[in-house]
């Protein structure tokens, strides 16, 4: 992996993607957001309903080292249906990373954003017994028994995003979370100036269709970002964003 921006180095991803400290950046009613997504240079972030295709290995990579960073991952519901996750840190040495580099729990926090419980509860997520899982549901439909601990906080018609994440910093004390999609709930948390970050793989590949790209719906106003970096690896280019806040 070469590094473009700020300067120009070889790096690797393990030296670009830890050591973050996001939590650091945290605000008091909430916790620090940022965002990743890997799209194709025609902005699709799906080839045939799921995200996978389009990245390499290296993103891939990129992906789970993320993971390392955060308190909680946060995944709507027609992502988990499409990509049917496992267990967020598959690698125990990654796990180990969280703990001994980090100092965060062995297992990211699982934030499910739904807004029935039409859920696929055979997927490793649920079923595997690992780590904690938080679904935030716009409906009173039953969870059944499962063997990860999991907990539901319900709101009525739809689910408060900003609630939500006042919930997670003050009650539960995550300080950081990375929102892994999909579009409608990256795209809600754009709008509500909810995001602070975006991490963007641009995958050298085009895959045509009218899919919604990193946001589903327009925006009242448009947000400005500041770049933070840029690597390439592969053909991939590798970016990272700042959201300029006003004043």
């Amino acid at each position: 992996m070469r590094r473009l921006l700020p300067d120009t180095t070889e790096t690797t991803p393990a030296e670009q993607y830890t050591g973050l400290r996001l939590g650091d950046n945290a605000p008091d009613d909430r916790p620090y957001v940022v965002s990743n997504f890997a799209e194709t240079i025609d902005g699709q972030v799906t080839i045939q309903g799921r995200a996978g295709p389009i990245g390499t290995r290296t993103d891939m990579e990129v992906l789970h080292l993320l993971r390392t960073q955060v308190d909680a991952v946060m995944i709507g519901a027609a992502t988990m249906r499409a990509e049917c996750y496992g267990r967020l840190v598959p690698d125990p040495n990654l796990r180990g990373l969280r703990e001994r580099a980090e100092g965060l729990a062995h297992d990211p926090l699982a934030v499910i954003v739904t807004r029935t419980l039409d859920l696929p509860w055979d997927c490793g997520l649920f079923s595997g017994g690992w780590g904690r899982v938080l679904i935030a549901a716009a409906g009173d439909e039953e969870v059944p028994d499962l063997p990860t601990a999991t907990r539901v906080m319900r709101f009525t018609d739809r689910v408060d995003l900003a609630e939500l994440l006042r919930m997670l910093r003050v009650e539960r004390g995550v300080r950081s979370l990375l929102c892994e999609g999909g579009p409608h709930t990256h795209g809600q948390l754009v709008e509500l100036e909810l995001i602070d970050e975006l991490f963007v793989t641009l995958a050298p590949k085009v895959a045509g269709g009218s899919g919604p790209g990193l946001l589903e719906g327009a925006l009242e106003q448009e947000r400005p970002l500041e770049p933070v970096w840029l690597c390439e690896d592969g053909g991939e280019l590798y970016s990272r964003y700042r959201v300029v806040r006003d004043g």
